[in-house]
């Protein structure tokens, strides 16, 4: 995905904090990383999975077409290898569309 001005500069996020983030649980972060070669966190000593923004941005493309778009494991990994470049635009512009959607939900509900 390409870079956004308004994301944290935070530099690495825990597991739980990237479970809280799609609304999963810690145990589907861990299956997606062994599944999809694209995650790949970083490990401190205690061993502690530290994932940086670039696997967020996976964890979102693997999200959209497994939960969004109910992509089979292989078939999402299928999609990654034919044309990782269209899915990532597909997936921003579904970010996006969403962040529009809320914007005029919360205009709305602020309007009434």
């Amino acid at each position: 995905m390409t870079s956004d001005p308004f994301k944290s500069a935070k530099l690495f996020y825990s597991i739980g904090e990237v479970a809280l983030m799609f609304d999963v649980n810690t145990s589907l972060i861990r299956f997606w990383e062994n599944e999809f070669d694209i995650i790949k966190p970083k490990k401190n000593k205690k061993g502690n999975r530290l994932f940086t923004q670039q696997d967020i941005d996976n964890f979102h493309i693997i999200f959209n077409l497994v939960k969004e778009r109910g992509y089979t494991l292989q078939g999402a990994k299928q999609k990654l290898k034919q044309n990782k470049d269209e899915v990532t635009s597909n997936a921003e512009v579904v970010s996006r569309l969403k962040k529009i959607r809320k914007t005029l939900n919360d205009l709305s509900t602020s309007i009434e």
